[in-house]
């Protein structure tokens, strides 16, 4: 299953790439199409807005944060969020699995499952928490995760903030650089480019990095606490042992009904896993 999700992950970052190659070649060849490319490569100006939006970022956040930046930056665009229905097709088979062999036996569950927040939430409903326990912890582990996430996204929104502002600086320097050298024009052609490019450079890198890298970590942020709220309502309903078909029936309201997948538990199926079950255990 998991299997299947990152395979249709690699085609939805394939597209992805296609779609951003085509922009990024008609965006350029608006710099191309009439005159040099060269004019518009100046490593000064660069410099100088590259230099000094680090060194900003770098004064207002710790490199610990950074750090954890480039992690989820590496885990938004390297690894594919959980389907919703793989969550809803969990809970209901853990629904399942305590009516027949009891709370204790999620104990396998709780090593099996890949997910974090649902490893927890199982450990949680095993540790025999009550229900308001279960989802005082969860809630707290989501409102700290957004948080979490909220203090990485500013780090890249500050860039995106200081970039222009430091374009604006290159411009300065270009500025003061030809008013210096009035009446010597070799000195004015250098000047110049570094004036108006390091301006161009600040408000490309503002807008066509750091703020749609923003606006990715906040997307997989909203994706990731949707399934975290799946997975709080299912174990909280599992915790009260609603019957099998009925979470699976509440779980999928929360999906969109193009995106429910698969039919819902049939009360004679699991009737059936029943007597199974026991005739298992009387041999």
């Amino acid at each position: 299953m998991f299997a299947a999700e990152n395979i249709s992950f690699l085609k939805q970052i394939k597209k992805n790439i296609i779609g951003l190659i085509i922009c990024t070649i008609l965006f350029f060849s608006g710099f191309f199409i009439h005159g040099n490319a060269g004019l518009y490569l100046n490593l000064s100006g660069f410099l100088i807005v590259i230099g000094g939006t680090l060194g900003a970022t770098f004064l207002s956040y710790n490199m610990k944060r950074i750090e954890i930046l480039f992690k989820v930056l590496k885990t938004s665009y390297g690894k594919p969020t959980r389907n919703p229905n793989d969550i809803v097709r969990i809970l209901v088979d853990l629904s399942v699995k305590r009516r027949i062999k009891g709370l204790l036996a999620l104990q396998d569950d709780e090593d099996e499952t890949a997910i974090i927040f649902l490893r927890q939430a199982i450990g949680l409903l095993v540790d025999g928490c009550s229900k308001d326990q279960i989802k005082e912890l969860l809630s707290a582990e989501m409102y700290f995760f957004r948080m979490r996430r909220d203090e990485t996204r500013r780090v890249l929104q500050t860039m995106a903030d200081v970039a222009p502002s430091f374009g604006l600086v290159g411009s300065v320097v270009g500025l003061i650089g030809m008013l210096a050298g009035q009446g010597d024009a070799s000195i004015i052609m250098v000047t110049v480019p570094v004036a108006l490019t390091s301006t161009l450079y600040g408000i490309v890198l503002s807008n066509l990095i750091f703020l749609p890298f923003a606006s990715n970590i906040r997307e997989r942020t909203i994706q990731e606490l949707f399934l975290q709220k799946i997975i709080t309502e299912g174990v909280l309903a599992v915790s009260e042992e609603l019957h099998p078909r009925m979470l699976e029936r509440k779980l999928k309201s929360f999906l969109t009904p193009s995106a429910r997948q698969g039919h819902f538990v049939s009360y004679d199926k699991i009737k059936e896993i029943f007597d199974l079950e026991e005739a298992q255990e009387n041999t």
